[in-house]
């Protein structure tokens, strides 16, 4: 009889053990960072966010209920069709079971649609557009680090209240764009401001003289820059060409992160208002990163790549609580819990997948007023999660229960 209860209890552990390593897909994890590492955002987010993954897995040991985890990466060119392309191969060829950071909007919501249709993970850090958490979210979408609401409250809110009232906006012409056009204009105007006008440029153009003429001659106060990477830097480069700030208008850089300052240099971007939600000199726990991820890239992070790293780290605990990559589980487990890291603290995900999370309204500091390399920012004022992104029940997301 005992020989047969050893036996008996040696073929059911046998006969579980296939039961739980099909809890993980294809017996690994395998993450894809899909963004611009060749064009205007290459700086932004590129190579350094797949850098910024491959830390998280690092850090998270490695694996994640016993499978390996695996980080792959591509160039989508800031083109929808080329990131649908290599998207659909991912899925459908590679195993590739959750794709990040998709910088570009107009990609970013190209993808979601995707990753929706296949029932996959998508997690947004370098995608700026509410719409991701509106009209076209996902059950299984999330949008990470910051959008254009957020940057609309912080940076719109701080020149207005500095009497900064008319608005003229330079603007890239795609969904991006819009969106952050249209967030900071109604902000403005909420809050007793006026819209003179707006023109839209290409995608990283190299000439920006015909739309700053026009900015310029509009008399606005303020000239926001509804675009970013090199293309907000070359306008400010070729702004100050025409003594715009010189004459007494002022420059709103509406998505201008560290990485841009330090390409511009503080002598050109000194005096800049913008807002980030992450800064590598917040504290102690953000310098530690911060100084790791600078020995691996020889720059420090800005809130792209510190957020993608919150994002893998955050959906690898999310299946590790969820004991499977299991879509529908992972994603439940996602909403359910905190997110406390070096990136956010006491931060939610709402009911549309949009985290929310502090951010922060940034002046960059003069340079004899920088004490050390990549000392650019003076924190002017933390702005609340609840305060800088659309309330879930507002969004226009058909997941939210009203």
């Amino acid at each position: 009889m005992k020989l047969l209860a050893l036996a008996t209890a040696t073929l059911a552990a046998a006969t579980a053990l296939p039961a739980l390593a099909a809890e993980i897909s294809d017996g690994k994890v395998k993450i894809g960072i899909l963004n611009d590492q060749s064009g205007v955002y290459a700086d932004f987010g590129g190579k350094w966010s797949f850098e910024a993954a491959k830390m998280a897995a690092e850090d998270f040991g490695g694996k994640v209920q016993g499978a390996a985890i695996e980080i792959v990466t591509a160039d989508h060119q800031n083109k929808p069709d080329i990131a649908s392309n290599i998207s659909r191969q991912w899925y459908d060829r590679e195993q590739v079971d959750s794709i990040m950071e998709l910088t570009t909007s107009s990609v970013a919501l190209a993808v979601q649609g995707i990753s929706k249709e296949k029932k996959k993970i998508n997690l947004v850090t370098g995608a700026a557009t509410t719409e991701l958490t509106g009209k076209q979210c996902s059950p299984y979408g999330f949008h990470w680090a910051y959008d254009t609401h957020a940057l609309a409250v912080g940076t719109g809110g701080a020149l207005v209240s500095q009497g900064g009232k008319s608005w003229y906006f330079l603007t890239a012409d795609y969904a991006f764009g819009y969106s952050l056009e249209e967030q900071t204009s109604k902000f403005v105007q909420a809050n007793g401001g006026e819209i003179k006008g707006s023109v839209r440029h290409p995608l990283a153009t190299n000439d920006y003289s015909s739309f700053l003429l026009q900015a310029q001659s509009s008399g606005a106060e303020v000239i926001g820059l509804a675009n970013a990477g090199l293309d907000t830097a070359n306008a400010i480069k070729q702004a100050a060409e025409f003594g715009i700030v010189a004459s007494g208008q002022r420059l709103a850089a509406l998505l201008f992160t560290l990485s841009e300052v330090h390409g511009l240099g503080l002598e050109a971007a000194q005096g800049l208002t913008l807002t980030e939600s992450f800064y590598w000199d917040r504290d102690d726990q953000s310098r530690e990163f911060a100084q790791r991820f600078f020995e691996r890239t020889g720059r420090m992070p800005n809130m792209v790549h510190a957020g993608t790293y919150s994002g893998v780290m955050q959906y690898l605990k999310a299946i590790d609580k969820a004991g499977t990559d299991e879509t529908e589980a992972v994603a439940k487990a996602m909403h359910e819990m905190p997110v406390n890291d070096l990136f956010a603290r006491d931060a939610k995900v709402g009911a549309n997948g949009r985290l929310i999370s502090d951010v922060y309204l940034m002046e960059v500091k003069k340079p004899d007023e920088s004490e050390k390399p990549w000392d650019y920012y003076k924190v002017l004022a933390t702005v609340p999660g609840d305060e800088a992104y659309i309330k879930p029940a507002d969004s226009g997301c058909d997941l939210v229960k009203q």
